[in-house]
């Protein structure tokens, strides 16, 4: 089930609603809980088992550690946590890069071994890392023990961001799942987020990833220079507005129920460097390696070397975690090394660079990076790349890239000036003006777009979700 479908808008979530506003406080963490392994089953029905066996292990797990925390047993507080924490990732690493293993050993090997593709569970990567972090943190003494395990499996499970994120940390939440505040106006808020991620993800996202598909399957040797570039284009903003959009309804979801979640996108395309972009995009899952992996590595307090070091295993790790191919692994290690060049060699040279020219440089080397990232097959992704310099294709320009030119030349402006804050200060300077007309025209503008999205999904057949395969 996700969250741009005829189904969930108009059953699932009215459904789940009414239930939760009608139940006493104290028994909302049980109808999340309820409510988010039946969403979780509903596309996962044998999977939801492996969830409750994440969910058992770390909750068992957290009383284990802050037990032998309170009696001053270090060395069974540390066997607990690491046989947890290894326990989280073998299961994460089966699912995830038993067939990625299996297939390079069978490359290199005399012989070979025979497996079973499996299908990747969804949501695992960040229900994994949430799990994760919590145990570190009680183990660190951050946060204390979930004693109550109805609250704790409402915490992993809970379905607004439990397939795509953002990943949201035990201690983000901690307090919300004890108390937290339900009102009209955050109820309110939630659906402005919910309309804005939707529009995003069914307008733009779906329409965009179509000109991208067509790009793509024409085939290196049939796509111009400016087509491949029209289609990395494309891929760019779908990305985007496809996960972005989602991340905006699991916020909007979240304030309907009471909790606030991080913001996991800030306009990541505004960026005058790569480093800043990667503070912008995908901002939970960038804090996490950082807090969990980067700083207890040394971070920067160490010699440059180890700190080039640090970063490249972070950025490898940050490949890896989208999925279990070489294409992923190499699209993590391209940003570790311009990272490292950024901080130690192009800094001040950035940093002198007029800012339309530093963005151009940025958004470039972000394109560069999608096809990378989108490609089945490193091969394919280095004949794709060398498209888009003339190598291998069908000359500079041709009639494909005229047509996608004129079809798109209108979407791909409002994709430009969606990924920009322009829109969203101009909505919210609507929304604070005291004149009435103003916050009708609002009002109206997000009927609109849940009129019209609803309209698209009816008949849709294309509706992809591109962060379900992490």
């Amino acid at each position: 089930m996700i969250f741009s479908s005829i189904f969930f808008i108009f059953v699932f979530l009215p459904i789940m609603l009414l239930i939760y506003y009608l139940t006493p406080f104290r028994g909302k963490n049980l109808v999340l809980l309820l409510g988010s392994l039946l969403f979780y089953a509903w596309g996962e029905p044998v999977y939801v088992v492996l969830m409750v066996f994440s969910i058992a292990i770390n909750y068992v797990s957290g009383l284990e550690l802050e037990y032998f925390m309170e009696t001053h047993d270090e060395k069974k507080a540390k066997y607990a946590f690491i046989t947890t924490v290894v326990i989280d990732l073998l299961v994460l690493g089966f699912y995830k890069y038993y067939g990625f293993v299996l297939e390079n050993l069978n490359a290199v090997l005399p012989f070979d071994i025979p497996y079973h593709e499996l299908a990747l569970p969804i949501g695992i990567s960040f229900y994994t890392f949430q799990t994760l972090s919590y145990v570190i943190d009680v183990y660190l003494g951050k946060v204390e023990a979930q004693h109550n395990h109805i609250t704790f499996g409402a915490y992993v499970s809970m379905f607004p961001q439990l397939i795509a994120g953002p990943i949201v940390r035990y201690s983000d939440v901690e307090k919300q799942l004890k108390h937290r505040s339900i009102s009209r106006e955050k109820f309110g808020d939630g659906v402005m987020w919910f309309l804005q991620g939707l529009g995003k993800k069914v307008l733009i996202a779906n329409n965009i990833g179509m000109v991208y598909d067509s790009i793509l399957a024409l085939g290196a040797s049939n796509t111009s220079v400016l087509t491949a570039w029209i289609g990395s284009f494309a891929y760019t903003m779908q990305i985007y507005f496809d996960f972005g959009g989602y991340s905006d309804m699991a916020i909007g979801l979240g304030k309907m129920l009471g909790f606030e979640f991080v913001r996991n996108f800030n306009y990541p395309y505004t960026s005058k460097s790569v480093s800043e972009f990667w503070r912008r995009w995908h901002i939970s899952l960038s804090s996490w390696f950082k807090e969990y992996v980067y700083i207890p590595l040394g971070g920067n307090r160490v010699p440059t070397i180890k700190v080039i070091r640090n970063l490249m295993i972070v950025w490898g790790l940050t490949g890896l975690w989208h999925g279990a191919a070489w294409n992923f692994i190499f699209w993590g290690l391209y940003y570790g090394i311009i990272l490292c060049l950024e901080k130690y060699i192009l800094r001040g040279v950035l940093e002198r660079l007029p800012n339309i020219v530093r963005h151009m440089y940025t958004m470039v080397l972000v394109m560069f990076g999608w096809v990378l990232f989108s490609a089945p097959t490193l091969g394919r992704a280095a004949s794709y790349l060398g498209t888009m310099f003339g190598i291998g294709g069908s000359g500079i320009v041709d009639g494909t890239a005229f047509y996608y030119l004129k079809s798109t030349f209108i979407l791909g402006i409002v994709a430009i000036l969606s990924s920009t804050p322009l829109i969203h200060l101009r909505m919210e300077h609507m929304m604070c003006a005291r004149m009435r007309h103003r916050q009708v025209l609002f009002v109206a503008a997000y009927v609109a777009v849940f009129v019209i999205c609803t309209a698209y999904l009816v008949n849709a057949t294309y509706n992809p979700f591109l962060y379900f395969r992490f």
